[in-house]
């Protein structure tokens, strides 16, 4: 059974081997290469970072979240992403991190979470339909892609966000 915790510095190894899968398969970031630790560490929030962690203790999938402003009006909204190891997908593990992810979130006073997925990501895109999010926007050839199988090519993006029910201020 896969269970859900917050992550810690150790866990930064398998973190980042599945944010290069990410970036390798071409349809879950812009980015080219991972960061280190200490970036990742500093532009996270650290009580919204949590690892799905397999029966055999092996981290298989994470999500973490930035605040989208440092200005006080926004202080209830943040940007996630959420990843899982290929030899994890299909089951279920990015449900139980993004329920994860929304309960803590709600708890620390956030009102409205957004992401960017890109369209031909139709896993992501329903993964976050069945959690409450809606589609705000089509982001039209937004960034080029970097590396990958899309290297150099544009990119359009789904804006989506869910509101929280619970957080004053939604």
């Amino acid at each position: 059974m896969t269970r859900i915790r917050v992550m810690e510095r150790a866990d930064w190894p398998a973190v980042e081997r599945i944010y290069a899968q990410g970036i390798e398969d071409g349809e879950a970031t812009f980015e080219v290469a991972t960061p280190t630790w200490s970036a990742f560490d500093a532009g996270k929030l650290p009580a919204l970072r949590f690892v799905a962690v397999a029966k055999d203790g092996a981290v298989c999938g994470w999500v973490a979240a930035s605040p989208v402003s440092s200005r006080p009006a926004y202080r209830g909204v943040v940007e996630h992403s959420v990843y899982v190891d290929r030899a994890a997908r299909g089951r279920g593990i990015g449900q139980l991190l993004l329920g994860a992810f929304i309960a803590a979130a709600e708890d620390a006073g956030v009102w409205t979470i957004q992401s960017s997925i890109f369209p031909e990501n139709a896993a992501s895109l329903r993964l976050h339909q069945a959690a409450g999010f809606r589609v705000v926007g089509r982001r039209e050839r937004i960034a080029r892609a970097g590396v990958g199988p899309h290297a150099g090519t544009w990119r359009d993006t789904i804006l989506i966000e869910r509101r929280s029910s619970r957080v004053d201020g939604a």
